[in-house]
């Protein structure tokens, strides 16, 4: 009987628990990591940092399409960033807009929703995670912290990336903040 207690506790031992707490973003400090930058929203823009230190960005829709249920938005968003992360070969770490206050309540669920998804996703994939405020992010990006969408977008521009969108700019400015401040 005494020997069956020992082996259960091995096999224990050996199938620790499942992780309950976050993942802390010290984690990132590693050079050449794979670092996502979001704005979310339904339309959501991206940059990459990539282990090689190129940046890549852009945005993409998450618009509801027609006949679709609720939850299809999130869905789709969750599909597309394991195809990120399939494609880039690993995401080290995720920054991402924290948005404190929304314009309308649509935006604010839509907002809610996929802070939730991206959220749970990198959970899963014990990827760690971090909000960042607009302000800091404006500051970083303009020196201003009540900076418009011109300003970001031309700040972006003037750092030599040929953005179009101001949700591509703020993704843009929020990797930017982090390679800057969190030796990603």
């Amino acid at each position: 009987m005494e020997v069956n207690r020992e082996q259960r506790r091995l096999r224990q031992a050996d199938n620790p628990p499942p992780l309950l707490n976050p993942i802390p973003m010290q984690q990132t400090t590693i050079s050449h990591t794979v670092t996502l930058a979001l704005d979310l929203g339904t339309t959501t823009g991206w940059a990459l940092k990539s282990r090689d230190d190129q940046i890549a960005h852009g945005f993409v829709s998450f618009k509801s399409q027609r006949f679709e249920g609720g939850g299809m938005r999130y869905l789709r968003f969750k599909h597309w960033l394991a195809e990120l992360k399939n494609i880039t070969g690993d995401i080290n770490a995720v920054y991402f807009e924290e948005v404190r206050r929304h314009v309308g309540v649509d935006a604010a669920h839509v907002y809610g929703g996929l802070i939730a998804t991206l959220t749970t996703w990198c959970e899963h994939h014990r990827i760690p995670y971090q909000g960042v405020p607009v302000g800091t992010i404006k500051k970083h990006a303009t020196g201003k912290g009540n900076a418009g969408k011109a300003e970001v977008i031309a700040a972006m521009r003037a750092l030599g990336h040929p953005v179009t969108d101001d949700n591509e700019a703020d993704a843009l400015a929020i990797l930017q903040w982090a390679i800057d401040t969190q030796e990603v």
